[in-house]
């Protein structure tokens, strides 16, 4: 099985899950610096854009994306050759970063805007606003202070508790990372399913065989409905999948104009 492994593929993978291991045992400083962060967070480095899709939160989340590059990138790589994978892999990752990170740039302004809500009218019926609209991010606890907070609402102690909490949650979403190669996967099954759109694939669950076209359809309206529910307690950037699908649809769009650039 592992002969069938092109080469650019081989190495993707070598280089991903060596670097998960010398995260995960040796070196797990690297995870936290090269993590994509908010691109006004202390945390942020350009350079994030590329090494975040080399990062990976877990075992699973590490075997999931390696196993579709593992099913779905040779018969790419013979394809479209190696040089075009690699870039395929590449521009849909770094791309899925650039937009995502935009998508986080307007979720931050929105918070941001909610925290000078509260600035401008300290009001204990203000801070009760911003920890409904975002009551994910706080614990139980947190209804204990606002019903003080009511009881006394020129209280300076009060006034400046809330304060320091809004700045905390703030600071605390601005340094969520994002880490893994779904964005550039997702542009590799959207390849598969473009250039092998009848290739049949059997599912594991359910055990059932499908057309790839019809998988990329499913994994597409599936990212979709995800952004637009918005599950406040859902740690998966559907986002950054939804750019690697748009920016693969793209890439392979325009290496179709001309049959000859496949090689």
């Amino acid at each position: 099985m592992f002969r069938s492994l092109t080469p650019v593929v081989k190495n993707l993978l070598l280089i991903t899950i060596g670097i998960f291991v010398i995260t995960s045992f040796a070196l797990p400083q690297l995870k936290s610096w090269f993590a994509l962060y908010y691109i006004h967070s202390d945390r942020f480095e350009p350079f994030q854009f590329l090494t975040y899709m080399f990062m990976h939160a877990d075992f699973w989340h590490l075997f999931s994306n390696m196993l579709g590059l593992f099913i779905f990138g040779p018969l790419l790589e013979q394809f479209l050759g190696g040089k075009k994978l690699l870039v395929l892999w590449l521009v849909c990752g770094i791309g899925s970063g650039i937009l995502y990170s935009g998508y986080t740039y307007y979720r931050m302004h929105q918070l941001d805007t909610q925290v000078e809500q509260y600035y401008e009218d300290p009001t204990p019926d203000e801070f009760s606003r911003f920890v409904s609209k975002n009551r994910h991010m706080f614990n139980p606890g947190i209804y204990d202070f606002i019903d003080e907070y009511s009881r006394n609402p020129e209280n300076e102690r009060y006034i400046n508790s809330a304060k320091n909490t809004l700045l905390r949650v703030r600071n605390n979403v601005a340094n969520i990372p994002m880490v893994g190669a779904s964005g550039a996967l997702f542009g590799v099954l959207i390849a598969f399913g473009m250039l092998f759109p009848n290739t049949q694939l059997f599912l594991l669950f359910p055990p059932m065989p499908v057309k790839a076209k019809y998988l990329v359809l499913f994994y597409g309206l599936y990212t979709v409905y995800n952004i637009l529910v918005n599950n406040p307690t859902d740690n998966v950037a559907h986002f950054a999948h939804l750019s690697g699908l748009v920016i693969g649809f793209i890439l392979i769009t325009y290496w179709k104009r001309s049959r000859n650039s496949f090689y």
